[in-house]
């Protein structure tokens, strides 16, 4: 058993000789396998084993020192903006002024030096593209973008993680973010933060706090990691449907930015510039499948009444391209006009 323990405790130890992970991090491991090597004849032995080796797995899959390379070219930046998004200047301009802010900095030999943006908060109804601009900006930057849900979470160790002494213990969804990345500055996309639970709000809020607060988040500890993060060089966005649910204090470190409701006009040119196109691209058709008549975009811009975003269209075009594609695999026809006359029968009942 000494033997195979000790050529265990072993292939853990090059693990992290191998690692970039920080110094005294370094030295913390090594004393805790220097323990474990005295627990070998220990029935304790093979769950602390577990435990190191999991933890150990974790540590070394973080980015500590590996960052991408940031794109701070204005002219993409602008083309990828207006490919995935209809008007919204204001907010593209928010954004290129941003970018704008960092190329100046670098150009200045100030790279160490991080700028520290204002944090986004993208706040609109259902559809109406919040969490869409936050991968765009991630495209445009040619960084990694995490996702973090926050609709319905109730426990801030679901951002924080647990202490390893847990049997079930893992970090959290922050420190998961950074490893689904892979790199130190991501865009991290904190979804529908007003969508916290009601007991878990003040506490969930008060970890928000510490992860915007540029005086905080150079040092963000997560309890399973239990050791300081570097956060300050990943860009959080957040987007809420509204703020009445935002605590002040989180208030206070983002910048509010309205997302307008889309009127008809604006839905009818989007639908036909981004979202039909898609659609057939998906579907797998070729383009000159479907024409659909002018007159015909009415109702399907509103089979429902009014709608501020765009996810109802997004699903009605998509009905349609679907039956289109039953009738062509059917040997219906090649080529289908979709007009006022027979658009009941194109339409998801």
């Amino acid at each position: 058993m000494d033997n195979t323990a000790f050529q265990e405790i072993d292939v853990l130890s090059s693990k992290i000789s191998g690692s970039s992970i920080p110094e005294d991090l370094l030295k913390s491991v090594n004393i805790r396998l220097e323990q474990l090597k005295k627990l070998t004849n220990s029935p304790t032995f093979l769950p602390e084993y577990d435990r190191i080796n999991k933890y150990i797995d974790w540590i070394v899959s973080l980015p500590w020192e590996k960052k991408s390379q940031d794109n701070l070219d204005l002219e993409n930046a602008k083309k990828i903006l207006d490919e995935h998004h209809y008007g919204l200047e204001d907010i593209k301009n928010r954004v290129l002024e941003y970018l704008a802010v960092m190329k100046l900095k670098q150009e200045k030999g100030e790279g160490s030096d991080v700028y520290r943006a204002p944090i986004l908060c993208f706040v609109g109804l259902v559809g109406t593209g919040k969490t869409t601009i936050a991968y765009s900006i991630a495209e445009a930057l040619g960084r990694k973008i995490a996702r973090i849900p926050f609709g319905g979470m109730g426990d801030p160790l679901d951002l924080r993680g647990q202490s390893k002494m847990h049997p079930e213990a893992e970090p959290g969804k922050i420190i998961k973010a950074l490893r689904d990345t892979g790199f130190r500055n991501s865009v991290i996309l904190l979804d529908e933060i007003d969508r916290v639970t009601d007991q878990g709000r003040a506490s969930i809020m008060g970890v928000l706090v510490e992860l915007l607060d540029p005086g905080q988040n150079h040092a963000f500890t997560d309890h399973y990691i239990d050791y300081p993060i570097n956060l300050s060089e990943c860009i959080f966005i957040a987007t809420a449907n509204n703020t009445t649910n935002i605590s002040t204090a989180v208030m206070d470190r983002i910048e509010p930015i309205m997302m307008p409701s889309y009127t008809d006009q604006e839905k009818i040119v989007i639908g036909k510039q981004y979202v039909f196109p898609k659609a057939l691209k998906s579907s797998g058709l070729p383009e000159n499948t479907i024409s659909i008549d002018d007159e015909v975009w009415v109702n399907l811009v509103r089979p429902l009444g009014y709608d501020a975003g765009i996810r109802t269209m997004e699903r009605t075009i998509a009905g349609l391209v679907r039956k289109v594609a039953k009738m062509v695999v059917e040997g219906k026809g090649t080529h289908f006009d979709v007009n006022s006359q027979n658009i009941k029968q194109f339409l998801p009942q």
